[in-house]
């Protein structure tokens, strides 16, 4: 077959260039470790290569998630570049022939004008949010800090002179003492994340590589931890935990200052907070408090493409959306109680 004067897209495999495919990846969701690690976790991964010329341009990483129930499933495109018409067909194409009811896309990408493409809908039940803060990594270490809140500059200041020391623990100690931060903290809040094995999958392909492990001591007493991402010169924040203790000498407050300097050492121009509520949030939000903590650093808030709903299947699609509200009001009554 003859590729080289021609557009194309086709599934891509084992066989392609990771490190290829890699750099022109729109995000570590879409990253070939990312996607290695959802295979080990029992799903399906589907690649799709947009070629110009030979030369791959675009890739988007798909996972397959099955409901449990005559053979259907549901699709997931994370973080990928927006997908083109043309991206969309083979998408809808394979999702028509795969018993998938319908494919969830949250692109990377900000929002900017309305989706014109018919086939998309918002989706009623996003993953990511809408709103994400980030922080400019090219400016100085002075300018950063004279661009933040008065009271987070304080309370960096105030957790150096009680004594709390930050380190990069990026190895087996460090994941365990993060991991244990992270499931103390999610306990604390009653908050239903991801299990200890997939953080383990996640953290055993991604490290060394995307992974890296920040952990703040006060004396010798580890009291937060995050788990960070860089990826094409973006520093990422998707996973913290702290301890209930201590709190007064605001080690968390340090622990992202220390985070925002290794991000500007590993040479990446943004810092992106993962998620946030949106400018004019609500202070009895339960979102407020790590919105409020991010907005100190002097940061940005960037409103994103909302998530939209590729549907394949529309009857199936109307079932699936009241079986997963009935489920939410079950899981927020159990956690109320």
């Amino acid at each position: 077959m003859f590729y080289n004067n021609i557009r194309m897209i086709k599934l891509i495999d084992e066989s392609t260039n990771i490190e290829e495919a890699n750099k022109i990846a729109s995000h570590p969701l879409q990253s070939w470790e990312w996607g290695e690690s959802r295979k080990q976790m029992g799903i399906r991964v589907v690649r799709w290569g947009k070629y110009d010329k030979g030369q791959l341009v675009a890739t988007y990483q798909m996972t397959i998630h099955p409901l449990g129930i005559g053979g259907f499933s549901i699709g997931y495109l994370p973080r990928s570049l927006f997908p083109t018409e043309e991206i969309l067909n083979h998408i809808k194409k394979y999702a028509s022939e795969n018993n998938i009811i319908f494919v969830k896309i949250e692109p990377n990408s900000k929002k900017t004008t309305e989706i014109k493409d018919k086939r998309l809908i918002v989706s009623p039940h996003p993953l990511f949010p809408v709103w994400t803060q980030t922080l400019d990594l090219t400016q100085s270490e002075e300018n950063i800090l004279k661009n933040m809140k008065q009271k987070t500059r304080y309370n960096i200041r105030l957790a150096k002179k009680k004594g709390v020391i930050v380190k990069e623990m990026s190895d087996k100690k460090g994941f365990e003492i993060f991991q244990k931060l992270y499931f103390d903290t999610c306990k604390r809040q009653k908050y239903y994340g991801h299990t200890k094995k997939y953080h383990e999958i996640i953290w055993n392909n991604l490290k060394n590589k995307i992974a890296h492990i920040l952990i703040a001591f006060y004396n010798n007493k580890p009291l937060a931890a995050y788990e960070l991402f860089y990826f094409n010169d973006v520093f990422y924040y998707p996973y913290g935990g702290t301890s209930n203790e201590d709190r007064n000498v605001m080690a968390a407050n340090l622990l992202m200052w220390e985070a925002v300097l290794l991000g500007k050492k590993l040479g990446a121009k943004k810092f992106d907070m993962w998620g946030s509520l949106s400018p004019q949030y609500d202070l009895n939000d339960p979102w407020s408090g790590f919105t409020r903590f991010k907005e100190g650093y002097g940061t940005a808030f960037v409103e994103m493409t909302p998530s939209q709903d590729l549907v394949v299947s529309p009857l199936l699609y109307m079932v699936y959306n009241v079986v997963y509200s009935i489920r939410q009001k079950y899981l927020k009554l159990k956690k109320l109680g």
